[in-house]
């Protein structure tokens, strides 16, 4: 998987990944992973192999703030606009394409697609509906991590993450969801104990047809083992929507 460099509209460099075919597909897949992942992580690579298997291009990057990436991650906000380059590698060669989002990376994908009618549709994963963290132990957690300086401290040197000082509280995405205008299947893990099913289920509800909702018996959270043959079924779902649209 040969490395390029991805140019943000902000400025950045990002590391960026690309599987490629003999011959350009009809569709390229960009797969854009969650907090404290890169394109590097087993499950990242592993799904980016499953999905080139089924006939793909497929585009990953290390997101702002993660891996060998510049800049500081805003938890899925300026996170949009590294989907944005992503894209655009993608569409060197083919103009039909596919996101793939897991978690903080679902999110940047929803707000990337709110500007972008032309991608063929999003997968969804693991995806919360607004801004709020369990009240658990994971949640405590991923606050003290986020939103404390001795957290973004830590999670900089355990995680590699480095994390932007100041939170921009952009529209959560329950709003992003009711603006969707390609086609949009959500994947959640029915043993998600950081985000809710009951997150899927409002987004789902929100979205505007054609939408749907996979919830998966034993997965967990993000890009798991457990995630990816209902990601590939959804990207089949994806595709089979956007033949049927209106050109």
């Amino acid at each position: 998987m040969p490395d390029r460099t991805l140019r943000t509209t902000d400025g950045l460099a990002l590391v960026g990944k690309r599987l490629l075919g003999p011959v350009a597909p009809e569709t390229t897949v960009v797969i854009v992973h969650g907090f404290t992942a890169s394109s590097q992580c087993p499950n990242v690579e592993s799904l980016a192999a499953a999905v080139h298997a089924d006939g793909f291009d497929v585009v990953t990057y290390d997101a702002r703030g993660h891996g060998g990436s510049g800049g500081e991650s805003t938890l899925g906000d300026c996170e949009a606009r590294d989907v944005a380059a992503a894209v655009a590698l993608a569409r060197e060669r083919t103009e039909r394409v596919v996101i793939v989002g897991a978690s903080m990376g679902a999110i940047a994908t929803l707000r990337y697609v709110d500007s972008d009618a032309d991608v063929a549709g999003a997968v969804i994963v693991s995806c919360p509906a607004e801004w709020r963290l369990p009240r658990n132990v994971r949640g405590v957690l991923g606050a003290a991590m986020t939103r404390t300086g001795i957290g973004r401290q830590v999670t900089a040197r355990l995680c590699g993450v480095r994390i932007a000082r100041r939170w921009t509280n952009p529209a959560p995405p329950i709003e992003l969801a009711a603006k969707m205008r390609v086609p949009v299947a959500y994947v959640h893990g029915a043993d998600d104990r950081f985000i809710s099913p009951r997150d899927a289920q409002l987004l789902v509800d929100m979205t505007p047809q054609p939408s749907r909702l996979v919830i998966v018996p034993g997965m967990g959270h993000a890009f798991e083992p457990s995630a990816v043959d209902p990601v590939r079924e959804s990207i089949a779902w994806v595709l089979s929507q956007y033949a049927e649209r209106p050109r």
